[in-house]
């Protein structure tokens, strides 16, 4: 296993030391990836970005993540609630670290599905403090 220790400084505080994994973050819009991504590395979280389900599973076969952040609909034929079934299976380890993401709220079967794999969700469009709310509830603060 690697070790991840970065050093964190800010203009107000002292250095902070960090060996925490880095967030998967899995999401096919441009602007919703630029915005997640960015305001989690601004609260101290290290951040892997994919497009895909299925790239996210490949990813997720060896490497250590943090915790998950997916968007509920992506390209590839592999969306969130697929992702979030696979690490039930083999990733016991992020089975509750866990966000999804979705715009399609309205659509019932998404509904259903959200509500079927417990996971914990935000819609689109939602606060940046609700997102940071809900990674520091499921995967602990940044270090």
């Amino acid at each position: 296993m690697t070790d991840r220790s970065t050093t964190v400084r800010s203009s107000n505080s002292p250095a902070i030391q960090s060996s925490t994994a880095p967030v998967l973050l899995i999401e096919d819009e441009p602007s919703i990836m630029a915005l997640v991504s960015a305001t989690l590395e601004r609260n101290g979280y290290e951040v892997v970005c994919i497009e895909s389900g299925a790239e996210a599973l490949r990813l997720l076969e060896n490497g250590q993540f943090l915790g998950v952040v997916s968007d509920m609909r992506t390209p590839g034929g592999v969306d969130g609630a697929q992702v979030h079934t696979w690490i039930t299976a083999h990733r016991p380890d992020l089975v509750n670290k866990i966000i999804i993401i979705t715009g399609d709220y309205a659509n019932e079967e998404t509904v259903t599905t959200l509500r079927r794999i417990g996971a914990l969700y935000l819609e689109k469009p939602f606060r940046v403090q609700d997102l940071i709310a809900a990674v520091e509830k499921t995967m602990g603060k940044a270090r």
